[in-house]
This record gives C-alpha cells, structure tokens and sequence, in this order.
C-alpha cells in the first residue's frame, strides 16, 4: 500500500482538523481505491524467506499477523493520532480492552495507582477488584480537588487515572493540574475521554499523558461495532504498551476498524449537532424545574472548568429525580429516546446507571460515586429538537415533575 499522493506525517499534521478526519491515514492499493480497504484476512505471504525475516526482525516494513498489524486497522491508527494530536495510537478490541490495557501494561505488583471516584462502572471495577489481586494497591479520591490527589500520593505511586466529564454525573476534574501532580511525583496520568471524544475536549493539550477511549461510542457513532483506543507519545505506545497487547491480544478486526474509519468522517457534523441540542435540551428542562447537571449551563458548578477544557458542553446530560419510582415512570413514558445502557449514537439513549451500567461496582460504591437512584444519564442524539423536547415533557409529566 501507499499513502495518499506521497504525504508524509508532517504533511497530513499541518491539515484541519475536518480534513484529518475524512482523510487522515488513508493508504491506497495498487486500485487507487477511493473508500478504505478492508483487510479481512489474518495472516500475509511474503515473496521470499529473506522477506519474512526481515518483517520479523524489523529492517523490512510490513505486517506479519493481524495480531499485530493490519492495513486496515493501521489507517485508522493514524487517523485517530492526528485527530488527537498524539504521536501514536494503539487500537483494541473494545473499550474496556482499551482501559485495562493501558492501565495494567505500566503497572507491576508493588505499584500504586490513584483513581477518580466516579467513572465508568467496569474501569470502577478495574481500580476496586482487578489490580488488588495482582499486588498493585489503589486509592480512591473524589476527584475535583488537585489536593485529594496531592494527598493520596506514596512512594510508589505510578499512575493517575481519571474521567472527565465523569461518567454518569458529569462532574468535571482539572486535567492541567491533576497532570502537574502526577509529573510531580514521577507519575503518568491516563484519561478516558470516551464521553466526549477529540471534538469537544483533547486531553493531551491539558497536560495528560494516555487518553482512551471506547470507539463504540461517538467514534462510530451507530451503535455497530465495539472497538477502543489507546493514544500517546510513541515511546510509551511501542515500548510499554505494544508489548502487552501483542502478547494478550485484544485485537480490533479489520471489519470494526473500517466501520469507525467511516464513522470519523463525519464526527465533527454529528458531535456539533448532538452538543447544540443537548445544550438547548438542558436549557428546557432546567426551566421546567427538573434538577439538571450539563457542564454547558451557568448552573454546572464547574461550568468555568469546562469551558477552559472543553470546546463545547457535550451530548450527555445529567437527570436528577427523586427516585427509582419517579425515575422509571419517566423511562417509561418515554416514545422516542431508547431506554438503552449505550451512549454516543445517532439515536437518543436515556440509561437509569443505578440499575445497569454501574451494578458492577455494588450498591454502597454506586452511592458513593454519588449515583442516586433518581439520577438518570441522557445521550442526546441527532433527532429533531423540537421531537426530542415533546418527548421528555411527556415523560416530566408523567412522573410528575
């Protein structure tokens, strides 16, 4: 294969972020074929024994296994660094792949990893269950405070771990302080930025170190694929965290790679779009009297915090009611939006975390994360405003609100 009218890196670098992302990476046969290659095959032929030994070695370029490398994946590793702004991407089988790959290729048993309090409920489970048992000990901080993770650093502290806006009750932490900390001590910091993607927030620019994500979510943007991404300088991604996930395998396939490929093209039209009604729809619903948390609106008390780290207040909006009772009766009466535990589709979602995405964790955790019964996580899709505002006053009504 071969890039696209001969550019280089530092070609393709210097190009919009618009244009990065329907033409970032693209890497053409010998058709010139103007849409993305799908590589379905797992393994290559090479032309001699010489060749083979050379791929393997690394003086000769070009894959050995798709465990390894793909073309197809390999475009939309490129695509998503310069989306990102980052020297290297690894991708994943999902994002969970992602995450714990990240997190476990850096530590070792005796390590120390500090971890914000409220995230997603499997990364809370990752943090809480998963590195205890292999020797490495964490701490829990609530998060906001750069003082709560000044506090909870030991000799032996090697990471920070955080989401931001946090996953479901979008309180916000300071990545360009969090950072400062972490580098402090001799720690790197990963942030999962899978909420609100490359678009709306870049947490590189903020000083983190790795940022991850769930391509399922707006990257794809459909709901078809599962996949995942790990992003970074190109020293830690090939010598810390290649060597893990070569040996491991949590592989992207061909297929999903070229789906997000395709999902990327029109991120920016679809993440604007979903932003601005969430925006609208948040506006409504605060006048309504429905106790709301959306980093955009004067109310979010951080709101100054997001609008220094983020370009927009994104698609996720934050439902406060009193109750599992009056929750569902919402859910319920609901004829648009999906009751669904995904996030980031073109379709509107509305999630009750309490009871699905974050059962994992256990109930007296849930609480303290501050998920309530009551609180409901709304993803805002590419509906009309108007359809998607009847619809929610419908279900204000009928859980009395």
């Amino acid at each position: 294969m071969k890039r696209r009218s001969g550019l280089d890196r530092e070609q393709t670098a210097a190009w919009g972020p618009n244009t990065r992302a329907v033409r970032g990476g693209t890497a053409r046969t010998g058709h010139g074929e103007t849409a993305e290659a799908i590589f379905l095959t797992s393994g290559f032929a090479y032309e001699s024994a010489g060749e083979a030994a050379g791929r393997f070695d690394g003086s000769l370029t070009g894959p050995t296994y798709s465990r390894l490398q793909n073309p197809t994946v390999a475009m939309l590793e490129e695509r998503l660094a310069l989306m990102e702004g980052a020297e290297a991407c690894r991708t994943m089988a999902s994002g969970m792949a992602a995450m714990t790959s990240a997190v476990l290729s850096h530590l070792s048993a005796g390590d120390h990893a500090v971890a914000a309090a409220t995230m997603f409920g499997s990364c809370r489970w990752l943090f809480d269950q998963l590195l205890p048992r292999f020797g490495i000990a964490t701490t829990i901080v609530p998060g906001p405070d750069p003082a709560e993770w000044r506090a909870a650093i030991k000799p032996n502290t090697r990471l920070f771990f955080l989401e931001t806006p946090a996953n479901p009750t979008l309180h916000l932490i300071p990545i360009s302080e969090v950072a400062a900390i972490a580098h402090e001590a001799g720690a790197i910091l990963i942030c999962d930025n899978a909420i609100t993607g490359p678009t709306v927030q870049r947490p590189l620019e903020h000083g983190a170190d790795i940022v991850c994500y769930s391509l399922t979510k707006s990257m794809d943007g459909q709901g078809r694929v599962m996949a995942g991404a790990v992003l970074g300088c190109r020293e830690w991604i090939e010598g810390t965290l290649l060597p893990f996930t070569r040996n491991t395998g949590p592989t992207l396939s061909p297929f999903a790679a070229w789906v997000v490929l395709n999902g990327l093209t029109t991120l920016d039209l679809r993440m604007g779009r979903a932003c601005a009604t969430a925006a609208s729809l948040a506006a409504t619903l605060e006048g309504r009297g429905v106790c709301v948390t959306y980093p955009g609106l004067g109310s979010h008390p951080q709101h100054a915090l997001a609008a220094a780290q983020m370009r927009s207040g994104g698609a996720l909006i934050a439902l406060w009611l009193d109750g599992r009772e009056q929750a569902f009766r919402f859910l319920d009466a609901l004829t648009i939006i999906d009751i669904s535990n995904n996030l980031g589709d073109a379709r509107s979602m509305i999630t009750h975390p309490f009871t699905t995405t974050h059962t994992g964790v256990g109930a007296d955790t849930r609480r303290a994360m501050g998920i309530t019964e009551g609180l409901l996580r709304f993803s805002v899709g590419l509906e009309d405003e108007a359809d998607l505002a009847a619809d929610l006053v419908r279900a204000a009504d009928a859980a009395g609100l």
